[in-house]
């Protein structure tokens, strides 16, 4: 493998992603990776052992074999989870005090997508040092003096118990000796990870669940449904007459609500009832939340008029991690719905999110609508747009001359927001400003000039 110096070409910012089949999510890349985690853990004296979870893409046989290959070529034991949600093998490895934890998942994307993203032993998403480390171990393939004797090689064993564990762990975050009795539900599972654990959870809590999306066969996953397309719950809410919609996306890491009048929440406005509730009640550490660069500004000024102090970290949920550990915020959030309690989990929890809000609603006696109607989030729109590659925006003149135009006819009514998706070859346009339409108009200017220069 060819890599320029200095130039990483495996890890984004979730982990190693792409097509799969196709460099960089090959069967080859997998089984060395499996060997490079190996090669970290063994820098520590004794027998070590790692989680492997997956969501239910085709491909994610391959991978879940090759990096079994990797890991325990090298001598160490490896432990199966089958299909579980991202947050669920965080758990998972807490729970079996592992030392690290694998979920094969490339989220949101469409089936054809895979990704390996790595836990430590604590739950939390690796270091960018760490991910250069293996990087580097990966593309100079240097195993080989490392290998064990064959005695030595390590073993594979399913846990049989990891879903019901995981489910217990949810439904624990939910208050004692209460139950969600009366509330009907309408539940998307995404045809992903949670297709098993989601339902479950909710309905041993005693909660009507009406469950839509829970029979993946390889190629359904996020296909026309879970939280990147809410609208399908928005329709069930309504047809059911149901309290609440919860859309989970492919590795159950995210989740969008909808309210009983099929009004969508989204992340957003999840973090503005959860914030504001915990601070009532006096269980928001330090009164810090992190939000990011994309969040509403009208989410933002509402929080900091309770006196919570909100740090604005970049897009991506190991980001938003990051700065809640380094300024002791106990959560925070992703307008995608990417939700952080870190006095529950050490990544977003879609499940233990929509427990949260359901807690919240019935302890204030209150319609997810009413909680919502909190915040009036500003006009935004947000356009993607597919690129064939991804140079620096700066170096794009014409692109950056649209942006500051923009940016000049928007003045101090609004911002402009645009970066490179970390996992997608896209590139983001986000705008806000007073009215809709001309923030459109002026997002489509920016849009159809990064079109033109490197659109795909």
């Amino acid at each position: 493998m060819h890599v320029k110096e200095g130039k990483r070409k495996l890890f984004g910012t979730d982990g190693i992603r792409g097509r799969a089949n196709l460099f960089p999510m090959t069967v080859e890349i997998a089984l060395a990776l499996g060997k490079a985690v190996a090669s970290l853990l063994q820098q520590k004296e004794g027998r070590h052992r790692v989680v492997i979870g997956k969501d239910t893409r085709l491909s994610c046989y391959m991978f879940e074999n090759a990096l079994i290959a990797g890991l325990c070529s090298m001598g160490v034991d490896t432990l199966m989870v089958g299909p579980l949600p991202t947050p669920g093998v965080a758990f998972i490895t807490r729970a079996y005090r592992a030392d690290a934890g694998i979920v094969i998942s490339a989220s949101h994307n469409p089936y054809y997508d895979n990704g390996i993203k790595i836990f430590n032993h604590e739950g939390f998403k690796l270091s960018d040092h760490l991910e250069q480390e293996m990087e580097e171990m990966i593309l100079n393939d240097n195993f080989e003096k490392k290998l064990p004797q064959d005695n030595e090689v390590g073993k594979n064993k399913r846990i049989q118990d990891a879903d019901g564990r995981y489910i217990e762990f949810v439904k624990a975050t939910f208050p004692k000796g209460k139950t969600l009795k009366g509330l009907k539900i309408v539940l998307d599972c995404a045809n992903g990870a949670a297709h098993r654990v989601a339902p479950l959870a909710f309905q041993e809590l005693d909660a009507e669940v009406i469950v839509y999306n829970n029979e993946p066969n390889g190629i359904n996953i996020n296909q026309k449904c879970g939280s990147l397309h809410p609208e399908l719950i928005q329709k069930r809410v309504l047809e059911h007459q149901a309290h609440v919609g919860i859309a989970l996306d492919g590795d159950a890491d995210r989740v969008i609500m909808v309210d009983e009048k099929g009004d969508i929440i989204d992340g957003d406005i999840i973090l503005a009832i959860a914030a504001s509730a915990l601070k009532k009640n006096r269980l928001l550490k330090g009164n810090k939340v992190v939000a990011t660069v994309m969040t509403n500004l009208a989410v933002v000024r509402f929080l900091e008029s309770l006196d919570i102090q909100v740090f604005l970290s970049k897009v991506g949920d190991r980001y938003v991690i990051q700065d809640m550990r380094s300024h002791g915020a106990p959560l925070g959030g992703e307008q995608s719905g990417h939700l952080i309690f870190l006095d529950h989990n050490t990544t977003g929890d879609g499940m233990v999110t929509a427990m949260q809000v359901l807690r919240i609603m019935l302890e204030e006696k209150s319609s997810l609508s009413t909680l919502a109607s909190c915040v009036t989030k500003y006009p935004q729109t947000l356009l993607n747009i597919a690129v064939c590659q991804k140079p620096p925006l700066e170096s794009l003149t014409t692109v950056k001359e649209a942006i500051v135009n923009a940016e000049a006819m928007l003045g101090k009514e609004g911002r402009i927001l645009v970066r490179y998706s970390g996992t997608e070859n896209l590139c983001r346009v986000m705008i806000e400003g007073p009215k809709k339409t001309y923030i459109n108009k002026l997002a489509s200017k920016i849009g159809n000039e990064i079109k033109r220069t490197i659109g795909m």
